[in-house]
């Protein structure tokens, strides 16, 4: 019986892997991780890397950047055939990724697709520090406090989907918002939250910036690993 472990490795400083998903992760034999752009190293690759040693075999994995279903459908086939061409010989695999192993990670349909193909592999997943915690421990404040509701929006496609959120939470967090950031501003300047509201770019990684407030912010050219916390009271 062979087992997949999906392993939690923080957002970008290489301290922030638990002690539990150190050890996993240096034990393990085969070391898979999504593929980076362009010939560099993904984001999960640079955090482990001072960790691996050199007999572990590091197997990357392609993973495009698309929301086309059957795109991403066929990249997690070949991923997992990948993966299962060392789990069926009786080897195991340690998947590492970036943030949380469940909090929007692409291990969740690698794992499954891995399963749907072969049902007698087990997953174990270690979890970890994801990106609002990161983001807020920067910032320096707490992301929930007593009874706040918290709303968090994966994806921003619609402003219409922000004002409900604002309109039913004490906090809302936003990801890959980054493309409609201006109108966000635009918004967010109308309901008086501009300076309750911070953005971290690159949490915890040697290139991130902190914008504690917004009200003079109108104009900034964010990347896409950018994340938005809003106290709306």
């Amino acid at each position: 019986m062979s087992y997949l472990y999906g392993i939690s490795v923080g957002t970008g400083d290489p301290e922030l892997i638990t002690v539990k998903g150190l050890r996993y992760l240096q034990q393990a034999s085969v070391v898979a991780f999504p593929e980076g752009v362009q010939g560099k190293s993904g984001i999960a690759e640079r955090i482990i890397t001072p960790w691996l040693q050199s007999h572990q075999r590091r197997l990357p994995l392609k993973f495009p950047y698309v929301q086309d279903d059957r795109a991403l459908i066929e990249a997690w086939q070949t991923a997992a055939g990948e993966v299962l061409s060392y789990l069926q010989t009786g080897v195991d695999v340690t998947f590492a990724c970036e943030g949380d192993i469940s909090f929007y990670s692409t291990f969740t349909y690698l794992a499954q697709t891995v399963q749907t193909l072969d049902p007698t592999v087990k997953v174990k997943t270690i979890p970890g520090v994801s990106s609002p915690m990161a983001a807020v421990a920067e910032l320096g404040i707490p992301l929930t406090t007593r009874s706040q509701r918290l709303t968090i929006l994966p994806t921003l496609y619609h402003l219409h989907e922000l004002e409900t959120a604002l309109n039913s939470a004490e906090v809302v967090v936003l990801m890959k918002f980054s493309s409609l950031y201006p109108q966000v501003w635009e918004l967010l300047q109308q309901k008086g939250l501009l300076a309750s509201s911070s953005v971290v770019e690159r949490a915890t990684m040697p290139e991130q910036v902190i914008y504690p407030d917004l009200r003079d912010r109108a104009h900034l050219q964010l990347s896409y690993f950018s994340i938005m916390i809003v106290k709306t009271n």
